[in-house]
């Protein structure tokens, strides 16, 4: 039976590898993964990471494209492929204008669908924006609901979806995250390129990692968190903060405005507004294993990611998440992670707190697996052949 596997972001990418390698794996099945490229660059290297064959590249990336601009190319495009392909299962990845385009494609083309990290909801229309209102729009055409944990299939119940239809797996995310810390504890060349790259890290300072990207926090409220993660840095400057850059003109320009400019890969810098205190490192956006070494050598991680509020608890990272609600709320009442909204303020003061205080920062820093065990990908696809 074919299923045709849709991604279009890195995030995307990341999580369908464990199910695409089931789904090879499988007797019942032949996957067809097809890229949208949404997200080309940061797509291509998890492509490459993970050595995930993309069978159709749409390529359909265009500069300063908005969600309307993608949602109509990838609707147009998807419908030639299903009538080209005529799948058995369409299978779209979380929350984004890819996925929502390609579950509209498959329901005109009367195409069974399955979401996988299905359910996940903060109740608010434009937090985050637009993924909030995507996951919603999804569950309506969905035929299978792979949801990652009891809460989000609870969410999926209120909303009058049948039981028969939601299955509790686990994040596929995490899957890849074990794959990915296996690979890098085994040592060899690609750990020893990495220890290469990050060598102008102190070994004994403390490192802080840090992403910033969410579309509804541009304009006051990004720079605010600059300006936060530049008194962080000033404060503590026994840490080495590290922020790899989105190259989202909205977010690069506040960041090269107030700290500094961002190091290239080749060495080369950004003419910046400002100069970033020398502890705080602006770099490019990190490929995936990279991203994951550095999270596995910090002390504490800052982000407005939705991926990162998954995975940081599943190493026992304590979290401060940069936003006002989250759509994983379990991270919170777990313990591992904390709400700061975008205040410039509040950041400063709760990441201090974890870094001065150690009696509170332990009480963070455990790990937790309610997002999955490593082996959603491979239950999801048993899901799939009892349905066939």
């Amino acid at each position: 039976m074919k299923v045709l596997c849709v991604l279009g972001t890195r995030p995307e990418a990341i999580k369908f590898v464990s199910v695409v390698r089931a789904l090879q794996v499988s007797n019942r099945f032949e996957p067809i993964v097809c890229a949208t490229g949404q997200h080309r660059d940061m797509l291509d290297q998890v492509l490459r990471a993970f050595d995930l064959r993309v069978d159709i590249d749409l390529n359909l990336m265009t500069p300063g494209q908005s969600p309307s601009d993608v949602t109509s190319q990838v609707l147009q495009a998807l419908g030639r492929v299903l009538k080209e392909v005529n799948p058995d299962w369409v299978l779209v990845q979380g929350d984004t204008v890819t996925a929502f385009a390609a579950a509209i494609a498959a329901y005109f083309s009367r195409t069974r669908l399955g979401h996988i990290e299905a359910g996940l909801r903060t109740g608010a229309k434009f937090a985050p924006y637009p993924e909030e209102l995507m996951r919603r729009g999804i569950s309506v055409f969905t035929d299978a609901h792979f949801a990652p944990t009891n809460r989000a299939r609870a969410n999926l119940l209120e909303e009058g979806i049948s039981s028969e239809r939601v299955w509790v797996t686990g994040n596929t995310g995490i899957d890849a995250l074990h794959l990915a810390l296996k690979l890098l504890k085994g040592g060899g060349k690609l750990r020893d390129e990495i220890d290469q790259r990050f060598a102008f890290l102190r070994p004994e300072a403390r490192l802080v990692l840090v992403t910033a990207h969410r579309r509804e926090s541009f304009g006051k409220a990004f720079e605010e968190i600059c300006l936060a993660l530049r008194d962080i840095a000033k404060q503590s400057p026994d840490i080495d903060l590290v922020y790899p850059v989105h190259l989202n003109p909205n977010v690069i320009d506040p960041v090269e405005r107030i700290l500094g400019p961002v190091r290239r890969v080749n060495n080369r810098w950004n003419k910046g507004g400002a100069h970033a205190p020398p502890n705080l490192h602006l770099i490019e956006p990190l490929d995936y294993f990279s991203f994951v070494y550095l999270m596995g050598r910090s002390e504490l991680i800052i982000t407005d990611s939705g991926g990162i509020q998954e995975e940081a608890p599943s190493i026992g990272k304590p979290l401060l998440v940069m936003r006002d609600v989250t759509e994983r709320q379990e991270a919170v009442e777990a313990g591992c992670a904390l709400l700061v909204g975008t205040s410039r303020r509040r950041i400063v003061l709760e990441a201090m707190e974890l870094l001065n205080n150690r009696t509170h920062y332990d009480a963070f820093a455990h790990k937790s697996n309610v997002f999955g065990d490593g082996e959603s990908g491979r239950k999801i696809v048993q899901i799939l052949g009892s349905l066939s």
